[in-house]
């Protein structure tokens, strides 16, 4: 059962009104305690992190053993501004001390089957893109836990994505390559909360897909209260949740730029079919 600690986390991520029930242990609690930094200290890391990030990383699951992901570290400061400009501006890919670009990588197995004399068709797939995205997604939140565990903060950059062919250019990729997100890590320069999450009732399906609609009307409108108590907690003027959610799916001028993947991809030789 929940302990005073987990109970208090679930709080925090759900509300006290829909809070969940959770068995006790301190690793459940620290994935329970993740929340995402955006301004970092200078404070140098200590040697050997992102040697245990990438142990972490590579200890994750993978698809058939493939590991169809490889990784970049960014160090130059010149590099860094121009990859946060192509990513909407986000001063905390300059700040942070480490700065991680996660790929999709069929080059290698490429690579390796070029000495056999084998040209490889199964990367031009959709599914294969699809491996090569779930295996670089998983290996990067196993470095995030860890990351986590040594006392960091942590926050994705999906923003990478709205100009991908400059940073397919700028990262010199080559084909059967490209850059699912980026990953900015460091000792936190500000204190940030635990940002609330839909009700287990919305998300948690039993069997089938079933929704009963009133209900996740009701539930869905007391996350919005929760989540618009936090974002005036942390003295931001968000729109609501749903309204967050329409604007940014209702057509493609809310991609930025991410409309055009799709010609990327494909010139990179990835989901073409």
């Amino acid at each position: 059962m929940s302990n005073a600690a987990t109970t208090d986390l679930l709080q925090q991520r759900y509300g006290e009104q829909h809070a969940a029930n959770a068995l006790n242990n301190p690793v459940i609690d620290h994935l329970l305690n993740h929340r995402s930094v955006r301004s970092y200290s200078d404070r140098a890391l200590p040697d050997g992190t992102l040697e245990t990030l990438i142990a972490a990383a590579q200890s994750a699951a993978t698809s058939s053993n493939l590991q169809a992901w490889s990784v970049i570290e960014v160090r130059d400061p010149a590099r860094r501004a121009r990859l946060a400009r192509l990513a909407n501006n986000q001063r905390h890919i300059e700040q942070a001390p480490l700065f991680l670009i996660w790929l999709a990588d069929f080059s290698r197995a490429q690579r390796i089957a070029s000495q056999h004399y084998t040209e490889l068709r199964a990367p031009s797939y959709l599914d294969s893109l699809l491996v090569g995205s779930v295996d670089a997604a998983l290996a990067a939140q196993n470095a995030v836990v860890a990351a986590e565990a040594l006392g960091l903060g942590t926050v994705y950059i999906g923003a990478l994505r709205n100009d991908l062919q400059a940073v397919v250019d700028e990262l010199e990729l080559p084909p059967l390559v490209y850059p699912v997100f980026g990953l900015c890590v460091g000792y936190a320069a500000t204190d940030s909360a635990i940002k609330p999450r839909l009700p287990q009732a919305v998300t948690l399906h039993h069997e089938t897909y079933q929704v009963d609609a009133a209900q996740e009307q009701r539930l869905i409108g007391d996350y919005e209260a929760l989540a618009a108590a936090f974002s005036r907690a942390q003295g931001q003027n968000t729109p609501g949740w749903s309204e967050q959610v329409i604007n940014r799916l209702k057509d493609e001028s809310a991609l930025h730029g991410r409309e055009r993947i799709g010609k990327v991809l494909n010139d990179q030789q990835l989901a073409l079919r």
